[in-house]
């Protein structure tokens, strides 16, 4: 594989490493970060090896190139890290608290040689209070690391240990930043905001250890703030007559600022509703803020070459979101992944919808049935239960799996609660570890009411959820109008270009593949004009073009890999999803826009 890289990694400095505030939705003033240099070692034996003769570059995986390791974690193994910390005494009235943005994929804590923590699971926060553990003056902190990648029934996305086609290198360890803060003994844990978008109210919940009292004041641009107090662990309720909506247009945010007792925080949400009515046309479309909105996509799998699952810099990933809106697309479908927090406060900030994928798990997928034969299953509308009894087939045989996957949805919807970006969960994807999806749909309603769910993308459809979820990347595009539910190309296209000295692989991997930009964009000229636009007017509210950027083998991106060369023409992108939009909204629409 060869090595590439983007602009981002050259502005890397190893001594101040993604610096930016890894919590944007509770923002406190007490902040260390830890990312930088640590020790390193990898072992075969769970103790804590005797020398760490390796240096790594949190939070960047030992298997990328950023990290200066470049070596992989096999399953059985254990990867080590260590580093001192340096702190004056605690004071009896503050507490210290250690958060791991992600670890993948199970991770145990130790504090001067004491076991903190413990924590599986690869792609969501955790955190520790240390204070006990603590000594004034130097102190120790290990982490040990053990990833099953693909050979387990964890979730793993699109991770493997055997790269190729559409599943990628595995990562594993310290991937996202390491943070400390100082909080007093009742701190402000968590808010929930709840908006009320038809009657003008927003209910928050702040949560603390001990109910106390609590301030809130709102503001906002061209408003008077609005203050309220209430008490933390009970709803308050605050009345915005005259808001101001939030879209990707007009990404509009209010911002609160927190007092209980001594702690202060910083928050913001935003006024909007997504959900799903009866359009003009009569079809069932998707609707925000009770006006049609067609939701033009892509999907985003969050890789890069020189990183793996983490973006160099914040900066590459305000860039991706950025590129995309230029290019007219209006959502963001992350694939198989869960971002840092920053990535859904830049879509929040910028205007940027985003379909949310649960992680995948369990164990070895057959593909000849979740891929090839289900394809066909799929186009005769063949029905397929995902019960007990096919959980062989689905790979879900394990009860342990498919407790952490629920334990998984909850703990990913409380992270992600509160950014309104995110309009749509998607639990599971082509099958893969899929189960009972109409319990997970469930589950997520009975957590989130304010979203939507798409149970089953692309096939296996248990006729629940909100979606009508289709792929479409062979055969003939058929599908008909339902009654309660909206029709969605939640994947499409998949059109491959190598480009030499952007492409890392000599294998390729596509659904279609062109040998020029130029052959490239007309081909999808000729497939939005031919099939896509023509499924939008018949009732497809929301379309996702596979993908956003090449990875690895699969050349199928926009972007090459190392984001330097757009490769379908961008006007040619633009004037297209114009034209969706407006028949997906019900407008007058061009069949075919002037130039390209």
């Amino acid at each position: 594989m060869i090595q590439l890289q983007t602009k981002f990694s050259r502005q890397v400095d190893e001594h101040n490493v993604l610096p930016e505030y890894p919590r944007p939705s509770l923002v406190r003033t007490s902040y260390l970060n830890l990312n930088g240099r640590w020790e390193c070692a990898f072992s075969k034996t769970p103790e804590i090896p005797l020398s760490f003769d390796l240096s790594i570059l949190v939070p960047f995986s030992p298997e990328c190139q950023l990290s200066g390791v470049s070596r992989q974690l096999k399953p059985g193994e254990y990867l080590w890290y260590r580093r001192t910390i340096t702190l004056a005494k605690p004071q009896q009235d503050k507490r210290i608290l250690l958060h791991f943005g992600a670890a993948d994929q199970t991770a145990e804590v130790f504090v001067n040689r004491i076991s903190a923590v413990r924590h599986c699971g690869g792609y969501l926060p955790f955190s520790a209070d240390i204070t006990d553990y603590l000594q004034e003056g130097d102190n120790e902190l290990i982490v040990r690391i053990q990833d099953e990648s693909n050979t387990s029934w964890h979730a793993r996305g699109k991770q493997s240990l055997k790269p190729g086609g559409m599943f990628y290198t595995a990562q594993s360890g310290l991937w996202q930043t390491v943070w400390m803060e100082i909080v007093p003994v009742n701190y402000i844990e968590q808010i929930f905001y709840h908006t009320d978008y038809d009657q003008g109210l927003v209910h928050l919940k702040v949560l603390t250890q001990h109910s106390a009292p609590v301030e809130c004041v709102i503001s906002g641009k061209d408003m008077e703030p609005v203050c309220i107090n209430g008490m933390t662990n009970s709803e308050l309720i605050v009345s915005l007559p005259d808001f101001h909506p939030w879209t990707p247009e007009d990404p509009f945010l209010y911002l609160v600022s927190l007092k209980s007792g001594v702690d202060r925080v910083s928050s913001y949400f935003a006024m909007r509703k997504c959900d799903i009515q009866t359009a003009p046309d009569g079809t069932q479309r998707f609707f925000l803020n009770n006006k049609p909105y067609f939701q033009a996509g892509v999907l985003d799998q969050g890789y890069w070459p020189e990183s793996l699952y983490t973006a160099p810099t914040d900066e590459a990933l305000t860039a991706d979101i950025s590129r995309m809106k230029k290019l007219g697309f209006n959502m963001l479908r992350k694939h198989a992944k869960i971002e840092p927090e920053r990535f859904y406060y830049h879509c929040d900030q910028l205007g940027m919808l985003v379909w949310q994928d649960m992680v995948n798990g369990g164990s070895a997928y057959k593909h000849w049935f979740v891929t090839y034969l289900a394809t066909l299953m799929n186009w005769n509308h063949i029905s397929f239960s995902d019960d007990e009894k096919h959980a062989g087939l689905l790979s879900r045989l394990h009860p342990e799996g498919k407790d952490e996957f629920r334990r998984e949805i909850t703990e990913t919807i409380a992270f992600l609660y509160n950014h309104p970006s995110i309009v749509v969960w998607v639990p599971f994807n082509e099958g893969w570890g899929q189960f009972d999806a109409l319990a997970a749909c469930e589950q997520i309603r009975t957590l989130d009411s304010s979203r939507l769910v798409d149970h089953a993308s692309g096939w296996f459809d248990q006729k629940g959820g909100d979606i009508l979820s289709l792929h479409y990347y062979f055969l003939k595009l058929k599908f008909k109008p339902e009654s309660k539910r909206a029709a969605a190309l939640t994947e499409f296209g998949g059109y491959s270009l190598s480009i030499p000295g952007h492409s890392c692989c000599k294998k390729v991997y596509g659904y279609k593949k062109f040998n020029s930009t130029g052959a490239l964009t007309y081909g999808y000229i000729d497939l939005i004009r031919q099939t896509i636009l023509p499924a939008v007017k018949k009732g497809i509210g929301a379309t996702v073009y596979t993908q956003l950027s090449d990875i690895e083998e699969e050349t199928n991106g926009i972007y090459t890999y190392d984001r330097e060369i757009c490769k379908i023409d961008p006007d040619t992108l633009r004037k297209w999803n114009r034209a969706l939009k407006e028949a997906g909204e019900c407008k007058t629409y061009a069949d075919h826009p002037t130039d390209h």
